[in-house]
């Protein structure tokens, strides 16, 4: 379909091109006018721009991703929705959602992250509104780590002021230097504006193993006392892993103004996988490379994987990470 208007455009733009060179003056400049607004139009068409035609909320959509694609995150997948949906949906919010998501590797975290940006925006991760930092990619060396702060500031001012439904997503908290994040306390605040910009209707999103040990713990103490991981509530959690997060000197949390102000607005858990759900991942892996799901294969591959305790092999210590890997060479 957008070949074919692509090449109703282009023969349309021809034609004016051609016309062009046939009038007067006066009507050379109408005609180029004319071609010129056109060429607007297809450029506003086909590129990106921040209005509601290409970001537009999908609750229901996030809701149904969150049921059928996030496996053994009953918390998460509730608090995200929740947040999300009340966020999307206030006209006029206070300050930006603030989102620190913690748990150990292959919990979720990077994933649950995609379905958010999927969820608002037309072109999902690849969205030009939708910016991802890596602490060891983008801020490798602690010795310039005032250069990092400045840029970091430009780069949200720049990209907010570009559209303020912007998404930002910091990935590997745990491995950031410690204050650097402090740098962007203005911005998660709220105030109405800033150098005449707001940034309330950004969403920040925070993505950390650190607290993953306390978050672990607490469901090994519901699982011996034979309680199942769905009695587990936020207020189980929350307290003792912000406080953990917030006092892990390995961490780029680590004393923050963003946890001592309460500008986190919800630190969302990521529970250990169990057997279980390692299987569900398998089977949905294979259904989204149009393979027909394959229970002993998905058995196969969720026996590959190590698990803790080592006697009751209860938690997958990398959850469902290697799956793909795994899945290549059972299939």
């Amino acid at each position: 379909m957008k070949v074919a208007r692509i090449g109703l455009w282009v023969h349309v733009l021809l034609t004016v091109s051609v016309l062009v060179g046939a009038f007067d003056p006066f009507t050379t400049t109408v005609l180029v006018t004319v071609g010129a607004t056109l060429g607007r139009t297809i450029y506003k068409y086909f590129q990106e721009t921040c209005d509601a035609k290409w970001i537009a909320f999908n609750a229901t959509g996030l809701k149904v991703d969150l049921d059928t694609k996030l496996f053994g995150q009953h918390l998460a997948s509730r608090v995200v929705l929740k947040a999300v949906s009340g966020f999307m949906t206030n006209e006029n919010p206070k300050k930006p959602l603030v989102l620190s998501l913690h748990g150990w590797t292959g919990t979720g975290k990077n994933f649950i992250s995609k379905l958010i940006a999927e969820n608002i925006y037309k072109e999902g991760m690849h969205s030009s509104y939708v910016h991802v930092f890596t602490s060891t990619l983008h801020f490798p060396h602690p010795s310039q780590i005032d250069a990092y702060k400045a840029q970091l500031q430009q780069w949200i001012k720049g990209n907010v002021t570009n559209c303020e439904r912007s998404m930002f997503i910091f990935d590997e908290m745990d491995k950031m230097h410690p204050g650097l994040i402090d740098s962007i306390k203005p911005y998660l605040e709220y105030y109405d504006k800033i150098d005449g910009v707001s940034y309330r209707k950004s969403i920040f999103v925070f993505l950390s193993n650190a607290g993953g040990e306390s978050i672990v713990q607490t469901a090994l103490e519901f699982w011996k006392a034979g309680r199942s991981r769905e009695d587990l509530e936020l207020k189980d959690l929350e307290t003792s892993l912000s406080l953990s997060v917030f006092n892990n000197n390995n961490s780029g949390f680590f004393r923050t103004n963003l946890i001592d102000k309460s500008l986190i607005d919800f630190f969302v858990p990521f529970l250990p996988l169990e057997y279980l759900h390692v299987v569900q991942c398998a089977m949905a892996e294979m259904k989204a490379r149009r393979l027909e799901p394959d229970r002993d294969v998905a058995d196969k591959v969720a026996r590959d994987l190590v698990y803790f305790p080592k006697s009751e092999r209860v938690f997958s210590v990398k959850g469902c990470k290697t799956i793909e890997s795994k899945l290549d060479y059972y299939t």
